[in-house]
C-alpha cells in the first residue's frame, strides 16, 4: 500500500464528514468560547491514542497469535460493515450519545476520531509491513490533520454543505470503502490459500 492510499483509507475510515453532526451535537451545551479549545484537546488525545496503537498494536497481535492473513480478512469484514452503515444508515437509530456538560475523551476523541475501525486498520498496516512504520506514521498524521480541519470548522461545514450534502459525501465515501474492504478480503484470502 502506498502512502497516498493509506492516507485515503484512514481518512475514509475516520469519516470526518459523518462525524461533523455528532461533534456539533456533543458541543451544544459547551460555552461557545470554549468549543474550539475542547475540540483541539479531543483531537490531540485521539492523535496520541492512534500513534500509541500504531506501535503497541503489533505486539498485541503476536501475543494473541493472530496471523497476517487473518487480520487482513478481519479488517476487510470490519471495513465492509462500516461502509454498509455509511451507505445504508439505519433509520430511527443514531450513534449519537447524550452528553451532559463538557465531553472529555469519550465520545469525541474515542470513538468518533480514534475508533476501533481506525485502530484495526493501523494494526493491519503494521502487520503487513512493520518496517514501513515511518510511512504509516505520516499517513496517520495526514489523515488526522485533514480530519482536524474539517471538525474544527464543523459548524461552517454543516451550514455550507447542509444535511443533504453531508449525507451525499458520506455515502460516496462509504461506496469507496466497500471496494477497499472487498479488496482487503480478497488479498487476505489469496495470501492464506496461496500458502497451501
Amino acid at each position: 500500500m502506498t502512502l497516498a492510499s493509506a492516507i485515503v483509507l484512514l481518512f475514509l475510515v475516520i469519516d470526518p464528514f459523518g462525524n461533523v453532526p455528532f461533534f456539533v451535537a456533543a458541543l451544544k451545551n459547551v460555552d461557545p468560547a470554549r468549543r474550539r479549545r475542547v475540540i483541539v484537546r479531543e483531537l490531540l488525545i485521539a492523535y496520541v491514542v492512534m500513534i500509541a496503537f500504531l506501535f503497541f498494536g503489533q505486539p498485541l497481535l503476536r501475543v494473541l497469535g493472530i496471523s497476517g492473513p487473518a487480520l487482513t480478512i478481519a479488517g476487510g469484514v470490519i471495513l465492509f460493515l462500516i461502509a454498509l452503515r455509511m451507505v445504508f444508515p439505519m433509520r430511527g437509530r443514531t450513534a449519537q450519545e447524550e452528553i451532559d456538560g463538557e465531553p472529555f475523551i469519550v465520545p469525541l476523541a474515542i470513538p468518533y476520531v480514534a475508533g476501533p475501525s481506525v485502530l484495526a486498520v493501523e494494526m493491519l498496516l503494521m502487520s503487513d509491513e512493520p518496517g514501513r512504520w515511518p510511512v504509516w506514521l505520516i499517513a496517520i498524521s495526514a489523515a488526522w490533520a485533514a480530519t482536524s480541519i474539517i471538525v474544527l470548522f464543523g459548524s461552517q461545514v454543516a451550514e455550507r454543505l447542509g444535511s443533504r450534502g453531508l449525507i451525499a459525501i458520506e455515502r460516496l465515501m462509504g461506496m469507496i470503502l466497500v471496494a477497499i474492504a472487498i479488496q482487503m478480503f480478497l488479498t487476505g484470502a489469496d495470501t492464506y490459500f496461496g500458502r497451501g
